[in-house]
This record gives structure tokens, C-alpha cells and sequence, in this order.
């Protein structure tokens, strides 16, 4: 039997979010520049080689499998990467399945996405006003995504939805997306605003709003009861016991989240993060591309990657100044 992933603060590493693409189709504010230069398509590890990748974490242990960009859905003929996942999941090796979209392609996959043994998507929504959509997307259109969510919830996906806080933009709709998500039967997840990329114009720490503050709002008018779960994720969970439903707040800023982290992250071009919110990182293309026949390389260099997973990222923003800020998107690493 093929020992499991270890890191060195004895946590094991069961889920890989694997960034397939870094190009998108919306230019969102805290995410990228406008003009964005994307990695050549030469640098990308094709599909058969993101297959390859994959499956050899999934014999090491990992049990869940995130897919994420940029926007995933995006990247041509991603499907059948997709396709080619549903053997773990038919096998038991991997338990899980899913996908980080911006929506925008979810109404033209939500069907295909569902056979190959997807069951749960999240969908990066900030506001639901469309002229705000379209200022911080850029090139987004809100009824285009509102409509990828009607056929995502028709294929039988579970959807939840992921929003940035953003300071003076939509403080003023925690009301509205939390009555929406109810609705709908949706789980709604806050996110902290994270130091990551040159974004041209854009004022990071004026972006900046804390979940304190957001939670401090919603339980004026909701109940909040805290959850006990933990999915060795950075969301910490509260239901709010007049809807029923589960919100999440993922705090890399005002509470650091690592102590029992499970994750690790690959780009589109090969490289494992063994930590969003630090520069390391361990180049696994060569193990791959040079035993194109031989997996043992790989897993070696996959094993030795983790033995330096850190403790926990040093994201900080109580100076005023965006600490801890890494020079990579957020689009190159996987939202």
C-alpha cells in the first residue's frame, strides 16, 4: 500500500486544486490587471499531462480534486479532462470531484459536467447589481452567469457561491446575496480580499473589508450559530437559524487559517504551491516530462515538494501596507 502524504506538522495532504488555465474571460479587480499577458500556450501542460499529473496525487492519497483557473471552463476541450478524472471516481480512489468557475460557461457544461461525476461547483459571484458586475468583471455580464446557475441547479449540481469583500462595493448586498443563496438553496462562502498580483490601478489595502465586520452586520438582523466542521480548509461556518442556511468566512487576513490545512496547489504549467500565500514552490514538469513512461520520478519529487509545506502564509495587512503579497495571480496559482 502506498504510504500517504505527509507534511512535516503531521498533516496529511488529501486535496489538490489544480489550476488549468490561466486566461479568463472576465478581468475581475482584485484578481488581474485589465491587460493581462498570459503565459504562452506552449508552457501549459497539456491535457494528457494535467491527467497524468492528477492521477499520480490521487495514488498518493488525495481524495479530493479542485479545478480551477482562471476560468477552467475556458481552456479548450477541458471536458475531457473531466471525463478522464471519472475513472478515480468510479474506482473510490478519489472521493471528490470539483470545479471553481466564474459561471460564465456553466449554462453550455452544467450537463457534461454532472456525467462525469461532478456534484458541487462554486461559483465566484460579488453582487448581483448588474452595472457593479460589469465594473468589477470588467468584460462579465451578470444575466450570463445568473443563467449558468439556473442550468447548474437543473443538471443536479450543488451550487455555492464564493464573494469577495470588497470595501464601498457591495457592503451594502450582504443582505441580498444571503437572501438569494436562501432562495435558491444555495450556501454563500465571504472571502477576504487576498495581497496577490499586480493589479495596475487598483488600491489592494482600499479593497480590503474584514469578516469581522461582515459578521458583525449579519447578525443584525440573523441568528449566527457557529459549526463545528472543518475541512482542513481556511472557511470557518455559521448557520443562520432564520433561513437554514450555512454562510462561510474565509479570513487569511484577520484570522490566519492554517493549523490543520490539507491542500496544495498546482499551476497550469506544472509548478506545486505546497502554500497560496508564500513564493516557494517545487517545479514537478521535469520528473513528468523527462519519465514520460515511469511515474516513480514524479511521485518522488511530489513526496519531497510536500516534506517543505510551511506551517502558514504571512498575508498581513495591520500596517496599512499589503505584507506578505506574492507577485503571482491569483489567476496563475488557482482561485
Amino acid at each position: 500500500m502506498t504510504a500517504p502524504l505527509i507534511d512535516p506538522f503531521a498533516r496529511p495532504i488529501t486535496y489538490l486544486r489544480v489550476s488549468v488555465t490561466d486566461r479568463c474571460d472576465f478581468r475581475c479587480v482584485y484578481c488581474m490587471a485589465e491587460n493581462m499577458t498570459f503565459l504562452p500556450k506552449k508552457d501549459l501542460l497539456t491535457l494528457e499531462e494535467l491527467d497524468r499529473m492528477c492521477s499520480a496525487f490521487v495514488g498518493l492519497g488525495v481524495r479530493k480534486l479542485r479545478i480551477t483557473g482562471g476560468e477552467p471552463l475556458v481552456r479548450r476541450d477541458i471536458m475531457t479532462f473531466f471525463e478522464g478524472m471519472t475513472r478515480h471516481l468510479e474506482t473510490g480512489a478519489l472521493e471528490e470531484l470539483t470545479l471553481t468557475t466564474n459561471g460564465s460557461q456553466l449554462e453550455r457544461f452544467a450537463e457534461q459536467l454532472h456525467a462525469a461525476g461532478v456534484r458541487r461547483v462554486n461559483v465566484s459571484l460579488d453582487t448581483l447589481d448588474e452595472e457593479k458586475f460589469a465594473r468589477v468583471t470588467r468584460w462579465g455580464r451578470l444575466p450570463q452567469v445568473l443563467r449558468g446557475l439556473d442550468a447548474a441547479q437543473r443538471a443536479g449540481l450543488r451550487v455555492k457561491l464564493n464573494a469577495v469583500a470588497l470595501k464601498g462595493f457591495n457592503e451594502d448586498e450582504i443582505f441580498t446575496l444571503s437572501e438569494f443563496c436562501a432562495a435558491r438553496g444555495m450556501d454563500l462562502t465571504w472571502i477576504e480580499v487576498m495581497p496577490m498580483g499586480d493589479l495596475g490601478n487598483e488600491d489592494r489595502v482600499g479593497q480590503y473589508w474584514s469578516l469581522n465586520d461582515l459578521r458583525a452586520r449579519l447578525a443584525e438582523r440573523y441568528t449566527l450559530t457557529d459549526l463545528p466542521e472543518r475541512t482542513g480548509g481556511p472557511a470557518r461556518y455559521v448557520r443562520l437559524e432564520e433561513t437554514g442556511q450555512k454562510i462561510g468566512f474565509i479570513t487569511p487576513l484577520t484570522h490566519n487559517f492554517c493549523e490543520s490545512c490539507n491542500r496544495v496547489r498546482m499551476t497550469c504549467t506544472g509548478q506545486l504551491y505546497m502554500c497560496l500565500g508564500q513564493e516557494d514552490m517545487a517545479d514537478l514538469r521535469p520528473a513528468l516530462r523527462n519519465h514520460p513512461n515511469d511515474d516513480a520520478p514524479l511521485r518522488e519529487a511530489i513526496r519531497e515538494a510536500i516534506a517543505h509545506k510551511p506551517k502558514g502564509h504571512d498575508f498581513d495587512y495591520s500596517r496599512q501596507k499589503a505584507d506578505g503579497q506574492v507577485s503571482r495571480h491569483m489567476s496563475h496559482t488557482g482561485g
